[in-house]
Order: structure tokens, then C-alpha cells, then sequence
């Protein structure tokens, strides 16, 4: 089932001039905090803070706001939360909040319901701390109240792309002749066979949208499809190469503000060029900041004219759960036992929520001619794909990782091949077709 908002078009020439509030505030979790909702180490050093850095846009219509947290995820009720305190603190409505996480995995993954099944299991150590979570809240609000009492006239826009070389690689690229996935290329592989493998399908273009005030850049916004880790399981809490590249490039230009957002990588990552060392992070890091240098020397700065700001709910079927020990065999290792009972608890706190019918909210947001969408979940590249297809001659920008309560999001036709990935994909194959109806609802011109 799919609902539709009617589109809200605002004509900047007929109102009063826009603006721009970029906030940032601390997310970084302390010492001994769960990462990756308990499926990791806890945390044990923190090697750079972790960012939520976003921006409310103000037109004589409701403000938009949009953030990206540096999280491996945030899901269900806690999602539905944080978009509740950035809409309050920003004086606007929650459908009109896009909220989106990086997904780096040597950091937090809430969810307060998982968190509740699995309260009475000795076994199980918290997946988050409630406490801290608050704290976060608390920030947001206070950073969203300041940048509001500073706002920044906003006159243009751009966009712009360019290639990274040698990051991203499809993860399902060994198969069988019947086409089932063999073995995983995960973030990080060291196996040579794997390793020599074609990069399969990938998206290689960053794509960067930015607000200007005359002819000062203020905020840059960044998406390219890949997982943002090189290594972890080591308990050192990091942004790892994606952020290390936004951050990069934050201090080169310290009057702009820098977002990263991570597209549709359900079934990518950097593993054919990534093994695992500091010296990889390194250099997947710089080609990350390349691609951003790159891109944003595309940039021809246009009169901001229309905004645009679509809603859809989508109310996907949950699958019947898979056991606890084939989840716990998927990733646990020795660890088999407790890893399954937490992912166990994900799919199950997923399961009620669509038994209760509460939807997954999708939205794009339109300027002039540029389209930014927001997705849900773990999304599979050929989502981004689609909506490409969907609009040849104008820029269209996917980001996934908004509500993470579904997990993985493959297409219908990669659910029965196999893989980690269809593993953990909690819904039902027909959300495939849910989610591409709303691609094209939220992009269609009418």
C-alpha cells in the first residue's frame, strides 16, 4: 500500500527571500557505549567525534530540515523521535524532516524497542544507552534554536558530480551459473580472488548540491553510493573514510558547511580496493576528498527559483523471520548464539511495527531542476539506478539510510540469490515494487 501527498510548491520570485540555517552538534558516544547496535565491540577509544550536521531551509511555507548523523543506524520509534525533536526545535511538521545516517559500523545503531526484547536476556548487554540518546536529542534542539537566530539569506544553487576512482565495488559479484551469490566481497576482503573481480554495478559519481548567499557557498552537501567503512570491529569509534573525508574538506573551507550522505549501498562497498589497513583508510579517504574537490569545481551557481518538498508512506510486509541461528550464522562466528538473538530482536521489532501499520515515510525534495530523494533502510543500488532512469536530462541525488527499521532493501529479483545481504532483508520481495512506485510518484513533475 502506498499514500501520496500532493505536491507543496513554493515560488521563491513570489515570496520572501529564503534561508538557510546550517546547525552541527555532537553525537559521539562514550567509552563502553554499544556500536553497532551490540553486533561489535563496544566502544574503546575514540579516534574523532562523531557529527550530526544538517540545515533548516525557511521559505514563507513550513521549514524543511535535513541532517545526516554519523550512525551506523536509527530505526522505528527512536527514528520517528529524533525527527519529532528536530521538527518541534525547528518549528515545522516531522514529514517535512529528512533525517539520514552515514551507516559507519564502529558507531551507534538505536533502536528502543530491540532494546526493550532484549532487556530480560542476561546474555545481551544494552544495544544503546537511553541516557545518551536523550543527551543527543537535547543537543539537537539547542543547535537547531541557535543557528535559527542566525540565519543566511539564500540565493543560489548548484549541482554538480565527478567520478571516484577506486572506492566503490559491488559486493555480489561471485555467483554460481544459476546466478546465487557464492561469497560476499564485503567493506574489507583479502582474498585475492574476490580482489580481482570486475567492480560489478556501481554508481562512480559523487553528486554535490549547494546553497549559496550572492556568491558565497554556505552549505555543500555530498552523496556517493558506497558502505563509509574500511575496518572496525576494533572498538575505536571513527567517522572512518567518508567522514574523514568531509572533514577534510570542512577545514579547507570553514565558512561552508559540509554534509555527506551515503546513496543506495546495500550491496556495495569499497572491497575490491580496501584491505582492511590504516593505509587503505587513508587512501580511500583522499579519494573520497578528491571526488568532493572535484565536484565542486562543477558548480555553476543558478537563481533559486521553486522548492518543492514531497511526501509518500509505504506500508511493506514483513517476511516471516528467519531463526535465530541462521541469523547468528550469517555474521556471529563464535559469537553465533548472542548475535542472533539480537538480530532476532531487530526483525521482530520490525514485524510489530508493520502489524501495527505504521509506514515508512518517504520524500524528495526539488530545487528548480535538481531532485534529492530520501529512502529508507539499506537500499540496493539499483533504486539509485532507477531513479536516474527516471529523469535523463535533470540531476537526481538518492540518498538511503533514512529509517533503518527494514534493514537491507534488495530487489525482488536478488531476494532468492542469496547472500548476507537477503539475509537480513526483513520485508516481504513486494517492497521492491513499493519503492519504485514512490520514486516515481516523488519525482514526477505534476
Amino acid at each position: 500500500m502506498l499514500r501520496a501527498s500532493a505536491p507543496n510548491l513554493t515560488r521563491l520570485n513570489a515570496s520572501p527571500s529564503p534561508a538557510i540555517a546550517p546547525f552541527r552538534f555532537d553525537v559521539t558516544p562514550p567509552l563502553g557505549h554499544a556500536l553497532l547496535g551490540g553486533l561489535v565491540p563496544p566502544a574503546l577509544a575514540i579516534d574523532d567525534e562523531l557529527e550530526a550536521i544538517g540545515y533548516v531551509l525557511l521559505t514563507h511555507e513550513a521549514p524543511i530540515v535535513v541532517c545526516s548523523l554519523d550512525w551506523a543506524g536509527l530505526m522505528n520509534a527512536s527514528y520517528r523521535r529524533f525527527r519529532e525533536v528536530l521538527a518541534q526545535a525547528a518549528n515545522t511538521t516531522p514529514d517535512r524532516v529528512a533525517l539520514h545516517c552515514v551507516h559507519q559500523h564502529n558507531a551507534p545503531f538505536i533502536c528502543e524497542e530491540t532494546q526493550q526484547r532484549l532487556e530480560q536476556d542476561a546474555d545481551v548487554d544494552p544495544v544503546f544507552d537511553p541516557i545518551f540518546f536523550g543527551d543527543c536529542l537535547t543537543r539537537a534542539t539547542r543547535a537547531i534554536q541557535v543557528a535559527l537566530g542566525n540565519p543566511i539569506a539564500v540565493t543560489h544553487i548548484a549541482h554538480g558530480s565527478a567520478a571516484v576512482e577506486h572506492v566503490a565495488s559491488n559486493r555480489r559479484v561471485d555467483r554460481d551459473e544459476q546466478g546465487n551469490v557464492r561469497a560476499m566481497r564485503g567493506s574489507a576482503c583479502a582474498d585475492p580472488e574476490l580482489t580481482a573481480l570486475a567492480e560489478g554495478l556501481i554508481d562512480p559519481k559523487l553528486q554535490t548540491v549547494a546553497y549559496y548567499s550572492g556568491t558565497q557557498k554556505v552549505v555543500s552537501c555530498h552523496t556517493y553510493a558506497t558502505h563509509p567503512m574500511s575496518y572496525y570491529r576494533d572498538g575505536r569509534v571513527t567517522s572512518d573514510f567518508c567522514g574523514l573525508a568531509r572533514k577534510q574538506r570542512q577545514a579547507e573551507e570553514p565558512n561552508c558547511t559540509q554534509l555527506y550522505f551515503t546513496g543506495c549501498a546495500g550491496n556495495i562497498a569499497a572491497g575490491k580496493y580496501n584491505n582492511g589497513s590504516t593505509a587503505a583508510r587513508t587512501a580511500l579517504t583522499q579519494r573520497i576528498h578528491r571526488a568532493i574537490v572535484a565536484s565542486e569545481a562543477e558548480l555553476q551557481p543558478e537563481p533559486l527559483q521553486t522548492v518543492a518538498w514531497r511526501t509518500h508512506a509505504v506500508f511493506p510486509e514483513s517476511r516471516v523471520p528467519s531463526s535465530v541461528e541462521e541469523l547468528g550464522a550469517t555474521v556471529g562466528g563464535a559469537e553465533a548464539p548472542r548475535i542472533g538473538k539480537i538480530l532476532h530482536a531487530y526483525w521482530r521489532s520490525w514485524e510489530a511495527r508493520t502489524l501495527r501499520q505504521e509506514p515508512l515515510e518517504l520524500s524528495a525534495l526539488h530545487l528548480n531542476g535538481i531532485a534529492q530523494i530520501h529512502l529508507p533502510g539499506e537500499p540496493f543500488l539499483e533504486f539509485q539506478l532507477h531513479a536516474q532512469s527516471l529523469r535523463d536530462e535533470q540531476p537526481v541525488i538518492t540518498i538511503g539510510y533514512g529509517d533503518g527499521g527494514p534493514w537491507y532493501i534488495p530487489t525482488a529479483d536478488e531476494l532468492p540469490r542469496g547472500g548476507y545481504e537477503t539475509i537480513v532483508a526483513f520485508n516481504k520481495p513486494s517492497i521492491d515494487g513499493l519503492l519504485r512506485g514512490a520514486i516515481g510518484r516523488l519525482l514526477d513533475p505534476a
